[in-house]
């Protein structure tokens, strides 16, 4: 399911216009994306689930194909967590 395809299912939903719902999901998206990268601050969504920054250490990889060795410099990444209730859903 794609952005657009959420857009015009919650359109149909509500009778409200696509415009209003795409200018909402955007400013949504917009503010997970600024309390996690800005902030720092993990999004917890009810129901749904949790929206982390995972930490991932220094580390030394390698370059077969070159036979090299890379360092990779420490870095957080985002990480989602289902909600236990919408886990039972699916199963």
């Amino acid at each position: 399911m794609t952005k657009a395809d959420i857009i015009n299912s919650i359109s149909e939903r509500t009778g409200l216009p696509k415009k209003d719902i795409s200018t909402t999901v955007e400013a949504f998206m917009a503010e997970i994306r600024t309390c996690m990268a800005e902030k720092k601050e993990p999004v917890f969504l009810r129901g749904f689930g949790t929206f982390s920054i995972k930490h991932r250490a220094k580390k030394t990889a390698r370059n077969i194909s070159k036979n090299t060795t890379l360092v990779i410099d420490a870095h957080d990444i985002p990480s989602f967590k289902p909600a236990r209730s919408f886990v039972e859903k699916m199963k």
